[in-house]
This record gives C-alpha cells, sequence and structure tokens, in this order.
C-alpha cells in the first residue's frame, strides 16, 4: 500500500500492471474516512482517456515515477463503473461491488479496516474520499496530524472532500461556476492490413522460327571430253565399283539462359480523407430561480423582531 507521502508522486502519473503495461495515468486517490489510508486510485482509460477505472492500491507499489499494481490491464479496463457522489465519495455498496470483482474478501477489508495505523481501533470503514493533485501536497504535509481513529477521516481526506464540493460550482462569493465537456478527437495508428510480394515459377510454351538446312544427293553426269578424258580411262575397262558420300543436316538445338529483367518493390502511399466523428458532451446550465414573499407577512415579521428588541434587557 503506497504511504500518504508518496501521493504526489502518483497523481497525474503513469499505472501500470505487473507485466510492464500501461493501463493510463492517475487522476483521483481515494482515502477511508475513518482510518484515512489510501484506498483506491482511480486511472482515466481507453481512447483519449474516456473513461475512469478504480483499483485497490492496498498491494500497490511506488517505483521510480510510476505505480505498479498486481492486476492485468485488462481486468482494470473491465472493472465495474461506479457513481462518486458530489462530495466525492464512494459509498459502501460501491466499494463491495469492486473488492468482490478484483477478488478481494470484504471480511478482510472490514478487519483491516477496525485497526488504524496507530494500533487504536476505529469504528469500522467509512466510506472513500477523493484527493487530486491539488489535495495531494496538503495530504503529504498532513500525515503526521492526523485526527484520532472513528472521525471524518484525516487531513488528506478532508481536502478530498472540499475538492469535490468545490466542483459542485459553490463558492464562498456567492458565485457559481459553470462548466461543460469538451470532446477532443485524435488520431490512433493502427494496422489495417498486410501487403506483400510474393515470387513464384510459371512454364509457358514458346514457339520460334529457326532455318536448317540439309544436304541431298543429286546425280551429274557430264560428257567425255579432252579435259576430262584421262580420268575417265584411268581405271579398268570393264568393272563393278561404289563411291559413298557422308550427307549433313541441321537440327534446332534449345538451351536456356537466365537473364534478370527488372527489379519490383513495394511502396506505401499515404491517402487523406476526412472522416466525421460524433460523441456527446454534456454541459451545466445555470437559471435563476426567485421565489417571492407575501408582503403582510414580511411586514409581520419585521414589526416582531422590532418588539423583540425594544424587549432586550440593555437596550436605551
Amino acid at each position: 500500500m503506497i504511504t500518504r507521502e508518496e501521493i504526489a508522486n502518483v497523481l497525474d502519473h503513469p499505472v501500470y500492471d505487473g507485466d510492464g503495461n500501461k493501463i493510463g495515468d492517475a487522476k483521483h486517490v481515494f482515502f477511508d474516512d475513518m482510518t484515512g489510508r489510501p484506498e483506491w486510485v482511480s486511472v482515466k482509460t481507453g481512447m483519449f482517456g474516456s473513461n475512469e477505472s478504480f483499483i485497490p492500491i492496498r498491494d500497490a507499489a511506488v517505483v521510480q515515477d510510476h505505480l505498479e499494481v498486481p492486476y492485468r490491464k485488462e481486468q482494470v479496463k473491465d472493472a465495474p463503473n461506479v457513481d462518486v457522489d458530489a462530495g466525492g465519495h464512494l459509498s459502501e455498496s460501491e466499494e463491495h461491488r469492486l473488492y468482490d470483482y478484483y477478488g478481494i474478501n470484504w471480511d478482510s477489508v472490514l478487519s483491516e479496516a477496525e485497526r488504524t495505523d496507530d494500533g487504536r481501533f476505529a469504528a469500522g470503514p467509512g466510506p472513500a474520499g477523493t484527493a487530486s493533485a491539488a489535495g495531494a501536497a496538503g495530504a503529504a504535509g498532513a500525515a503526521g496530524t492526523a485526527g484520532m481513529a472513528g472521525t471524518a477521516g484525516t487531513a488528506g481526506g478532508m481536502t478530498g472532500r472540499q475538492e469535490g464540493a468545490d466542483r459542485t460550482g459553490m463558492r464562498g462569493d456567492d458565485a457559481m461556476t459553470r462548466s461543460e465537456e469538451q470532446m477532443h478527437v485524435g488520431v490512433e495508428r493502427r494496422e489495417s492490413g498486410r501487403a506483400r510480394l510474393r515470387k513464384y515459377v510459371v512454364t509457358e510454351e514458346v514457339q520460334q522460327t529457326v532455318p536448317v538446312s540439309h544436304e541431298e544427293v543429286r546425280v551429274e553426269r557430264e560428257p567425255i571430253t579432252d579435259a576430262n578424258r584421262g580420268d575417265a580411262l584411268a581405271g579398268p575397262e570393264i568393272s563393278e565399283a561404289e563411291h559413298e558420300v557422308t550427307l549433313h543436316e541441321e537440327r534446332p538445338v534449345v538451351e536456356t539462359e537466365t537473364v534478370p529483367v527488372e527489379r519490383v518493390r513495394m511502396v506505401t502511399e499515404e491517402h487523406v480523407e476526412d472522416e466525421v466523428v460524433r460523441g456527446r458532451v454534456r454541459k451545466e446550465r445555470i437559471e435563476a430561480e426567485t421565489e417571492r414573499f407575501d408582503d403582510d407577512a414580511a411586514r409581520f415579521d419585521d414589526e416582531s423582531a422590532r418588539l423583540d428588541d425594544e424587549r432586550r434587557p440593555g437596550r436605551e
């Protein structure tokens, strides 16, 4: 459990779960009105911090500049929504419901709340009041000046209740503060899909015409002349003989060669388009109401007041 001195190091600082995931930022610390000890921390979660979840801080610890709680981020985000009254308090039923959700035995909470930090017994657990960043310094400074057990909270708890009263808009100068919610729209970047390049092999039939040649035999006959007579009479007069000639032809020969033809890559292009975002915001309205009194009754009241003054002793 965190101490009062550590509250200033918690408010508006990150809150992480046991796995190191950021849950949100701490906005309020709630004290037990009887014991004055911190009981709950509220954390802004969701997109733009639109939700506020409650986490018990009995087992929380301040680590460097953030708060660590032994609950998973998903569990905190799914915690039941509770209503905080105008004074900045959690009702006992709301606390009971939250303790049940986080698996904390309500009887153990009661037994721990019956004993204050200095060992004295208190009347029992009271509703939890808030402290904001403005009240954190006061809560830390008043850590050693807490009243006796059973009173309506300690200095830190009173600070949280006072701030809750200010939030209603009533102040000592007879003026009311009108507040309203403003919608802030941002963008978040997330994955919308994946694109990939895939290379695979296909086989195609190709056709190409190539000229080929071959040799054929053609018999040529020439008459005996003075020029070839010597070659003609060189052999025997009558004989049998053979003469052989080797024929040649060309045939297509196919071979393949791998050559690079192009480079292919993927690039992303960002296109901007307008999208309408709708939401609901709350506004406070201030109207004046006039209550008129009967004139006769007013005169009667004035006369009664005058007579009372005359009857008082010591009047001249």
